[in-house]
């Protein structure tokens, strides 16, 4: 049997969840964030870098919770769903894309610990190196890495995959690396989750990739310009190439229409 509660609850308490209900009312982005493995220092400095365009909490759950049963919102109370240790709650008056757009660009790179998941192939590079020779000659060896010295340093001859994807980085990958100056990782926060209060609308697995969306846009338009060409159809991207294909085709025809035709002399042999 749960004894009830019989000292009061602590008045910071109890202003943290006011303060809590009110950004949940008046902000238009509610946006849950890993913040695991990120070091107090980087923290910091991205709350920095946030100032002005979000107010960043740190709630512990019972906390949380209760500032969102005390919103009296139905639909917002479905981030509880979402809570999960190590996380930071940021109000904003930016929507979830633009918010989460800049948590990403705030990622800072980090050194691999041993023990941790490879996210991606990690490779060293071919290419010089600022190690001299030395014990590192047998870690790179060790790994496989083929070697040469150049200049008194240390080059590495070809590239080589150290770490695949999903595989655990050892103790020697990690030496390599942090001698090498590799940082595969990054650090910041993570969107997890977020709400919309304008449009009652929840945004969950968010991922922002503006350099793969470029890249695949930049394809697309490749693509439908030389379709927009093929089929005739004019605007101000496809003016000059139909102007451009014209133009050899009046050249080709002016050469056709000005041709001699051959004369041939009596009696010839067809």
């Amino acid at each position: 049997m749960t004894s009830k509660r019989t000292s009061p609850i602590p008045e910071r308490k109890l202003n943290s969840v006011k303060e809590l209900i009110d950004l949940i009312k008046k902000k238009k982005t509610i946006l849950i964030a890993s913040i695991k493995n990120l070091p107090a220092s980087q923290f910091q400095e991205i709350g920095k870098k946030l100032r002005g365009k979000a107010v960043i909490k740190v709630p512990k759950k019972n906390l949380w919770f209760r500032s969102l049963d005390g919103s009296k919102d139905e639909e917002v109370k479905k981030l509880k769903e979402h809570y999960t240790d190590s996380i930071a709650v940021l109000f904003s008056d930016l929507d979830a894309y633009d918010l989460s757009a800049e948590l990403i660009k705030n990622k800072t790179p980090t050194k691999a610990k041993p023990g941790q998941v490879a996210i991606e192939n990690i490779e060293i590079p071919e290419g010089p190196t600022d190690l001299v020779p030395g014990p590192a000659i047998s870690e790179l060896g060790a790994l496989g890495i083929k070697i040469q010295i150049d200049k008194g340093k240390i080059a590495i001859k070809e590239a080589k995959v150290i770490a695949r994807a999903g595989e655990i980085i050892s103790q020697a990958a990690s030496d390599v690396m942090a001698k090498l100056d590799i940082k595969p990782f990054t650090v910041g926060f993570i969107p997890i989750s977020a709400f919309d209060n304008n449009v009652k609308k929840m945004y969950l697995n968010i991922k922002i990739d503006k350099e793969g969306t470029v890249k695949e846009l930049k394809n697309a338009f490749g693509k439908s310009l030389a379709f927009a060409v093929e089929i005739g159809y004019s605007n101000k991207d496809t003016i000059s190439f139909l102007l451009g294909r014209a133009g050899m085709h009046e050249k080709a025809l002016l050469k056709l229409l000005t041709q001699t035709p051959e004369v041939k002399s009596e009696g010839e042999e067809k």
